[in-house]
């Protein structure tokens, strides 16, 4: 089926990201299920890994990412991130346990990183009430009588994130708890050959649906409607949701961290966004492109923005490497004009996998707040660029995604720049 081509579609370069399948169908992975079986026990692996390396019994997950990292355990995932109705608890040398919301545990049967479903025992006060501390009770007892049986004497347990309730509830039991999110990130933060399989193809589905919203980049259109175009391709293609609303246009682009409005694009506006799209199979494609409304060409300002925002990507991409420190990279990295400093973006650089990961690499004037760490291979990072002056109309806002490599950094990403 052929594409229908609105007024504006001016780069041949960026129409042939568009779906392939036509405008009216769905992008369709060609990804064998092997390489998803092979994700799923390399993830699990990492998991128990990192569990032996800080000597803990088990893992009890509530994050939702994590839980889709460990078991690909994926039901009402928003809603999960604020109502504490799923979770998992993974043994070090014991089963995996999946505890779901009542009635979908039946989702999770044909999965193979699964050991064994129970009901979760939900003791939010949203749904239990003055039940509370009842519940509470009988939750900490299933998870100690669990540890007790499959724990080897060993209390130590990992967690993600939980409520002061149960973190009280725990400790009367004599179960020590260490803090998880190192762990989780610290086995999140290195991919395998499978695991970026499945993200280029997220990335596949993102820069189409960029194309899409370039192509509807005319005047007239409000950002929410331009925006929308990028949800509508990894819905309809078996993405998950976006992250933030950071879609803005004009005087909407400077200060930064506005979000998508009813605002109506005029011709020659600056468009910049950030897609932060979780898309298929839980991968996260996190790109930043700015072009114009109409496609008109670039005023000067405009040009010198966007030329300046490159720069910075292109400098830094060239700098990164496996075996570098962040603290050797922060030395290395492209310095921001005076004029853009009071605007500056708030990091260089961050990891991503199912959603923006550790670490986070500072730009020079913050790097005395800067984490310890290095690059490591099979880390997968976005670079990015924010510039715009302080009073200023306008900011170019760009963001790559790469595969740390020995050789240096991948790009996994190839929608077009601009042509300044």
């Amino acid at each position: 089926m052929s594409v229908v081509t609105l007024p504006g579609f001016t780069d041949p370069r960026k129409k042939a990201y568009l779906n392939a399948d036509g405008a009216d169908r769905p992008m369709r992975s060609a990804i064998p299920p092997e390489t998803l079986r092979r994700a799923r026990a390399y993830r699990l692996g990492r998991i128990r890994q990192q569990l032996a390396l800080h000597d803990c019994a088990a893992i009890l997950l509530y994050d939702p990412l994590n839980i889709r990292y460990a078991l690909d355990a994926c039901a009402i995932q928003l809603w999960a991130t604020h109502n504490a109705t799923r979770s998992a608890l993974i043994l070090n040398g014991g089963p995996a346990i999946a505890f779901e919301y009542k009635g979908m545990e039946h989702l999770m049967a044909d999965l193979e990183t699964i050991d064994e479903v129970r009901p979760n025992i939900s003791w939010f006060y949203g749904v239990v009430g003055d039940r509370i501390d009842r519940q509470v009770e009988a939750w900490a007892d299933e998870i100690d009588a669990l540890l007790r049986r499959h724990g080897g004497g060993n209390r130590r347990l990992a967690v993600d994130k939980l409520e002061p309730l149960g973190v009280a509830a725990l400790q009367r039991r004599g179960i020590v708890l260490v803090e998880g999110q190192r762990l989780t990130e610290t086995a999140r933060s290195i991919k395998s050959a499978d695991e970026i399989a499945l993200m280029r193809w997220t990335i596949r589905v993102a820069e189409a649906a960029m194309a899409r919203m370039y192509q509807h980049s005319v005047p007239g259109r409000s950002e929410q409607e331009i925006w929308a175009e990028l949800h509508y391709e990894n819905i309809r293609s078996g993405g998950e949701w976006l992250e933030t609303r950071i879609c803005v246009a004009g005087p909407r682009t400077n200060p930064w961290y506005q979000e998508a409005s009813d605002y109506i694009c005029q011709a020659g506006d600056m468009l910049a966004f950030d897609t932060d799209m979780i898309g298929p199979y839980g991968y996260c494609a996190d790109l930043s492109r700015a072009w114009t409304i109409g496609h008109t060409r670039m005023t000067n300002a405009q040009r010198d923005l966007y030329r300046t925002a490159l720069e910075q990507i292109e400098h830094n991409l060239s700098v990164i490497r496996a075996g570098m420190s962040f603290e050797e990279f922060n030395r290395r990295q492209w310095q921001i004009p005076e004029r853009y400093l009071a605007n500056r973006y708030s990091l260089a650089a961050h990891g991503v996998g199912m959603a923006d990961e550790w670490p986070v690499v500072l730009l020079p004037p913050d790097a005395a707040h800067q984490h310890g760490g290095g690059f490591e291979e099979g880390m997968v990072i976005c670079v990015e660029s924010l510039i715009g002056e302080q009073g200023g109309r306008e900011s170019v806002k760009l963001e790559t995604q790469v595969l740390v490599t020995d050789r240096g950094a991948e790009r996994l990403d190839s929608f077009p720049w601009e042509e300044v």
